[in-house]
């Protein structure tokens, strides 16, 4: 276990923080019945009889959805349940209809399994997960149309969630935000859930407590419903300092659900937090337990796409990229298919572990930067990757220098233009001839005699210097390493 103390004026604290990730699943019906999920519809208008939990309406298992748990279960390195159930956990809340919700708790789907994450000191460390379980999602209570009342929307009531639970091994803010960055990738790779947190698909309740090193557990209070990382981060940094400055003054810790106020980056209380005898869980006896066998497991296990962290190690095996290009491209679903787009169109290069390096960074720097400004993402890039692969050809046959290139590049950005066109167009055909490349550098030479004399005495680092004077005299056309081979030879 990795430690990381706090350190006040009255000593040191340890802070324990474990997740509940609510992971809606990716699917077009909900968990019990046939109404869709699409986001965004009007108010009540994704409902069935099943979902208004109209008396005499009995559930039906979502197959699919059952499907999405395993593949993510697997994906995680869980113990998939050849037998689980579900079970009614009892609460009462204005947009709960039925007075309960299905959940499961004591058979859940998944237990067990690991996320590896990255830590701050550039180690890895290992969070393992309880259990995942399916449940239904609850409606959504709306508090801000009307100074008096409030209003019920249940479209989102029946849609299928993903409970994942970890055990409590994050001890900071920057662990638990790295741990949902991972695994809202991998939801995203697997296609289990598409893990937009400001759509609400994908929700977090973080379970925070603090104590001294050496001591039990402190007493733990939940966040609730944190959506989107830099507020999990926020939360979790306000909670800690709220705990330590109660312990600190000998006063106690409340067992409690609090919100996060993302207006003032602090959290408030909701509710006491329950136990879950208060919830009187029991099977639920419209459901039959869910029954899978060894053939059907296998089957999904080999249905996975190749995850987040097997595609980095590849990619540093097969291309010779480091651990930190590696990682930057396969950040995100589209980013590596591009890659491997642009690399399937490079040609004539001899070193393939240089051009394939060549392209990374070019995606990694030029690319996301232009992308950035224009606030599009990869899928969306003017420069398709086959375009992108014909400039780095240009540079790979010597016609185009790196700077060059780069002019190239930010009139492909513009235009959308083919690179061997705005070239012709433009004159801006590297020059590579040696006769011509002499004459430049023999006028760099008789304009500079005093810089000459330092670097003859032994000022080496002023060879920069002739290079720069060579390629700005040349308008930046110069081949650089013809330019370098004939300056070492004339000086």
């Amino acid at each position: 276990m990795t430690h990381s103390f706090i350190k006040t004026a009255t000593g040191l604290w340890e802070v324990v923080i474990g997740l509940e990730v609510h992971a809606q699943v990716k699917s077009l019906s909900k968990l019990f019945s046939g109404a869709a999920t699409s986001f965004a519809a009007d108010p009540n208008t994704k409902v069935s009889l099943v979902d208004a939990a109209l008396p005499g309406m009995l559930p039906v298992v979502n197959k699919f959805c059952i499907e999405q748990a395993v593949k993510t279960g697997l994906a995680l390195r869980g113990d998939i349940a050849l037998h689980s159930v579900f079970d009614r956990k009892n609460y009462f809340y204005a947009d709960l209809p039925q007075g309960y919700q299905i959940s499961q708790f004591y058979h859940p789907i998944v237990r067990n399994g690991f996320l590896e994450i990255d830590l701050e000191n550039g180690e890895t460390k290992t969070i393992h997960i309880e259990r995942i379980h399916l449940e239904q999602d609850a409606g959504k209570s709306i508090h801000d149309l009307h100074p008096d009342k409030s209003f019920i929307d249940l479209n989102r009531s029946g849609t299928a969630l993903m409970e994942i639970v970890t055990k409590p091994d994050m001890r900071s803010a920057h662990e638990a935000m790295d741990f949902i960055k991972k695994l809202r990738l991998i939801l995203r790779y697997l296609g289990s859930c598409d893990a937009n947190m400001d759509e609400g698909s994908l929700r977090v309740d973080v379970n925070i407590s603090v104590h001294r090193p050496g001591t039990p557990f402190g007493t733990r209070a939940e966040i609730k419903n944190v959506n989107s990382i830099r507020f999990i981060g926020q939360a979790i940094d306000h909670e800690i300092n709220r705990q330590i400055a109660l312990l600190e003054s000998d006063q106690s810790v409340d067992q409690e659900t609090r919100l996060f106020d993302a207006s003032s980056g602090t959290t408030r209380s909701m509710r006491s937090k329950e136990d879950a005898q208060d919830y009187r869980y029991f099977p639920d006896p419209d459901l039959r337990p869910i029954v899978l066998t060894e053939d059907y497991i296998q089957k999904v296990q080999e249905s996975l796409p190749e995850l987040p962290n097997e595609k980095r190690t590849r990619f540093m095996e097969d291309y010779g990229l480091s651990r930190y290009d590696a990682t930057v491209l396969v950040s995100d679903l589209e980013t590596p298919l591009y890659y491997e787009k642009v690399l399937k169109n490079l040609k004539g290069w001899k070193d393939q572990i240089e051009a394939a390096k060549l392209a990374s960074n070019w995606i990694s720097g030029e690319l996301f930067a232009a992308l950035n400004e224009k606030n599009l993402s990869i899928d969306k890039s003017p420069i398709a990757p086959e375009k992108l692969a014909q400039l780095l050809n240009l540079i790979g046959e010597g016609k185009l220098s790196g700077r060059l290139a780069k002019d190239v590049f930010e009139i492909m950005i513009e235009t959308g233009q083919e690179p061997e066109k705005i070239v012709d167009e433009k004159g801006l055909v590297q020059i590579s001839d040696t006769g011509a490349l002499e004459a430049i550098v023999d006028q760099v030479i008789k304009d500079n005699p005093k810089m000459v004399e330092e670097y003859k005495s032994g000022k080496d680092k002023l060879f920069g210097f002739f290079v720069g004077q060579t390629m700005k005299l040349s308008g930046g056309k110069a081949n650089p390493q013809m330019i370098n081979e004939i300056l070492k030879r004339k000086l």
